[in-house]
């Protein structure tokens, strides 16, 4: 299998990352440990998650998948041969998004802890704290990788201004730089990350591990109407944002390229992301294991410059 490199360090990785929002919540410890068991069988081990996940849920307080993931590793005795990504920063009952220096160090010892891990491969700042200096939060991050607790960092939903600005202090004040950006990214959504992220990562060689990549489901084409978005909460929310004009193209082309490949739209949607020279790696979730394979699959799919022109023209988002 193809291996990417992390930004300019020295993490492999392959060219997809599984999302862990969704264990501990839609998919239960069981199923989780199915799934987890499914992905390093295939040869895959990029796994991203977050302390903040599922504090949405009611009952839950955080750190819920992390858990999850930590009592997998433990059990499979596996911690070696991953490459685990979790983030701090997200509101973890502090009312607020925090990446101040004593925060950062409180949050890592809770997520090794949870994870039960002495490291963390890849630490993300998971939302922005114009609060806090660059200065200050790169120097948080340079005690924990001295410490050996983090080996690389990165930065998850930040504007190009302020990413710029957090490689410009990390240069000038010699500190560690971000190695990866998190956007989200997707045939859906593209204006956001090439008009102004792109440039900046590609100039500075970061790696880039797109989020929402099959747009929040729609691109798997299980909604195609109003009734179909319907049937799902995460659906209702759909209805006026994709299910219009340029999402039925997208659709469209998607059909057309899946069926002639004989897979499904999904993992087009996939290998479409994967294909874009800018990209490290797009995450995807899975709550059964039966949906896996269609998201393991886009690494083997090498599009056409055809397959790909056809997809950019149908969700082109300029003129």
């Amino acid at each position: 299998m193809e291996m990417r490199r992390l930004g300019r360090s020295d993490i492999l990785v392959p060219p997809l990352c599984l999302g862990g929002n969704v264990f501990g919540w839609t998919a239960d410890e069981a199923t989780s440990f199915r799934i987890l068991d499914a992905l390093t069988e295939a040869g895959f081990n990029f796994i991203d998650t977050a302390d903040v996940y599922s504090r949405w849920v009611q009952g839950h307080v955080g750190g819920e998948s992390e858990s999850v993931i930590g009592k997998w590793m433990k059990a499979r005795g596996n911690r070696s041969r991953l490459v685990i990504a979790t983030k701090v920063g997200g509101d973890m009952g502090q009312g607020g998004y925090c990446l101040k220096p004593d925060y950062i160090a409180r949050a890592v010892d809770a997520s090794l802890t949870r994870l039960q891990t002495d490291y963390i491969d890849l630490y993300q700042s998971h939302w922005d704290d114009p609060d806090t200096p660059f200065e200050d939060v790169l120097e948080a991050y340079e005690k924990l990788i001295a410490a050996g607790k983090v080996r690389v960092i990165g930065a998850s939903n930040l504007s190009a201004s302020r990413l710029f600005e957090a490689l410009a202090v990390a240069a000038r004040e010699k500190l560690p730089r971000y190695e990866t950006l998190q956007p989200e990214y997707n045939l859906c959504e593209r204006a956001g990350y090439e008009a102004e992220l792109e440039p900046i990562c590609s100039r500075n060689a970061l790696g880039v591990i797109s989020y929402f990549s099959l747009a929040a489901g729609f691109l798997t084409g299980k909604y195609r109407a109003p009734a179909d978005a319907a049937k799902s909460v995460r659906g209702k929310g759909l209805v006026d944002k994709y299910l219009n004009e340029r999402g039925l193209r997208i659709l469209a082309a998607l059909d057309d390229v899946a069926q002639a490949r004989q897979v499904s739209p999904a993992t087009v949607a996939l290998a479409w992301i994967i294909a874009r020279p800018s990209i490290t790696a797009p995450i995807a979730s899975a709550s059964k294991v039966e949906q896996l394979g269609d998201v393991l699959a886009a690494a083997s799919v090498n599009l056409t410059a055809a397959e790909i022109a056809r997809l950019d023209a149908a969700s082109a988002w300029k003129d």
